[in-house]
C-alpha cells in the first residue's frame, strides 16, 4: 500500500483525537503521515496518491474555515489518480438537517477534479433528517457523532479502517 496522507486540523481536539485513532488502527499495515490542513499547500496535498481527510461540519452544514480557505486551491487541482477517504464529525441531534454535510461538500469538490472517493459507509444506526454526505444510500465516508454516539466511535473507526485497507492500493 502506498503512503497515506492524513489531513486534519491539529488544533481541533475531537477531529485530531479521531484522526489519531484512525492512524493507530492501521498499525503497521500502512505508512501514514499526519498533515496539518491549516498549513497545507497544493504541493503537500499532491504529494500523496492516497489521502484520508478529516472534516467536522460547522454551524448549519458548513466547512470549517481552514478547509474553506483551501477550497480555491482544490478547485485548481487535477486529482486524477488520487484515492481519497473522508471522515467527518457531526451532531445528528443538534443539527439533524445537515448531519456531516462537510463530508459531502469535500467529496463533491474532489470528485469533480478526478479523485476517487472510497470508504463509503452505511447510515444505519444514525438518526438525522438529511445529509449532503449521503449518496445512493451510503455516506461518502465515515460519519462520527461524538456528541451523541461517542461510545460507537472506536468500533466504527476499526471497521472503517479494515475496509480502507482493502480499498486503498
Amino acid at each position: 500500500m502506498k503512503k497515506i496522507g492524513l489531513f486534519y486540523s491539529f488544533n481541533t481536539n475531537k477531529t485530531a483525537k479521531n484522526a489519531e485513532k484512525i492512524k493507530k488502527a492501521f498499525a503497521s499495515s500502512a505508512e501514514i503521515e499526519s498533515v496539518n490542513v491549516e498549513e497545507v499547500d497544493e504541493e503537500n496535498f499532491l504529494a500523496y496518491d492516497n489521502l484520508i481527510l478529516g472534516v467536522p461540519t460547522w454551524f448549519d452544514g458548513e466547512l470549517p474555515n481552514y478547509w474553506d480557505e483551501f477550497m480555491p486551491a482544490i478547485e485548481d487541482l487535477k486529482l486524477k489518480g488520487k484515492t481519497v477517504a473522508l471522515f467527518g464529525l457531526g451532531d445528528q441531534v443538534g443539527y439533524p438537517e445537515n448531519f456531516v454535510d462537510a463530508i459531502g461538500l469535500l467529496a463533491i469538490a474532489l470528485e469533480e477534479r478526478g479523485a476517487k472517493i472510497i470508504g463509503l459507509t452505511s447510515p444505519e444506526g444514525y438518526k438525522y433528517e438529511q445529509s449532503r454526505a449521503l449518496r445512493d444510500g451510503k455516506f461518502l465516508g465515515l460519519a462520527l457523532d461524538i456528541e451523541n454516539q461517542a461510545g460507537l466511535s472506536n468500533e466504527r473507526i476499526e471497521a472503517w479502517v479494515e475496509q480502507l485497507k482493502k480499498e486503498f492500493k
